[in-house]
């Protein structure tokens, strides 16, 4: 796309911003929000699995889904696709079920559902993810389209498949701030280590997001320009 840059130091970049999302977001709910349950008398633990399957099973993994073509460059074609599908359905099942632990907080805690924009864009999020999966296993996988109707699909599915992915960093953001804002008014020191923690968390997954989009629209390797030719060694 013209970019200048290689995609290779994005991906470098993308998974360092990622470990270091994840080890965040496992702070925060481990040891600031009390920790994860699937069944609690303590509702809190309950939700606490949504952010985390939200940010590591679905952005995190969707974003090595991503980045696989650019991340083994010299994998077969079809192993690549493979792996492609596979990621991206772990990450979209992943996502339903962190979406189901905040159902089932609110439901058990007495919480009207579906009330919020966070909550809006994300069931929206979802069930696009969940098209693009089925549109690309059908054209692209099996039984698949024809070379050339793929060909002609391919430039929108990646446009389609990066409108998704931004959405849902864009969602992520909203719940973060969405939690951010509800803690604080329930008297959560709004300068106090946790503020900044889910604050530089976001921030890291801006990065991170931006890194990954960067590396999927960037190529694996720069061409020379038309008509450059080396300067001869003598």
């Amino acid at each position: 796309m013209g970019l200048g840059v290689r995609a290779a130091p994005f991906t470098y970049v993308a998974h360092a911003l990622a470990v270091a999302a994840a080890v965040m977001v496992l702070v925060w709910n481990i040891q600031f929000r009390g920790g994860l349950a699937i069944e609690a008398t303590n509702k809190n633990l309950i939700f606490n699995v949504h952010p985390v399957l939200m940010l590591i099973g679905f952005i995190i993994i969707g974003s090595e889904a991503i980045m696989v073509y650019k991340v083994f460059p010299t994998l077969n074609r079809n192993t690549a696709k493979l792996i492609h599908l596979i990621l991206h359905a772990i990450a979209l099942v992943l996502g339903a079920v962190g979406i189901y632990f905040a159902f089932k907080n609110h439901n058990e805690s007495g919480i009207a559902n579906l009330y919020s924009l966070h909550s809006w864009i994300g069931i929206g999020t979802i069930t696009l993810y969940g098209i693009q999966w089925v549109f690309g296993f059908v054209s692209f996988f099996f039984p698949g389209a024809a070379p050339n109707t793929r060909k002609s699909l391919l430039p929108w599915h990646i446009l389609f498949g990066l409108f998704i992915y931004i959405l849902a960093l864009a969602n992520a953001e909203l719940g973060f701030l969405e939690k951010l804002t509800f803690l604080e008014s329930s008297g959560l020191d709004k300068y106090g280590t946790e503020a900044f923690l889910v604050n530089f968390t976001a921030l890291v997954v801006v990065l991170f997001g931006a890194s990954v989009v960067v590396a999927a629209i960037s190529p694996i390797h720069l061409e020379e320009p038309q008509g450059y030719a080396p300067i001869p060694e003598n």
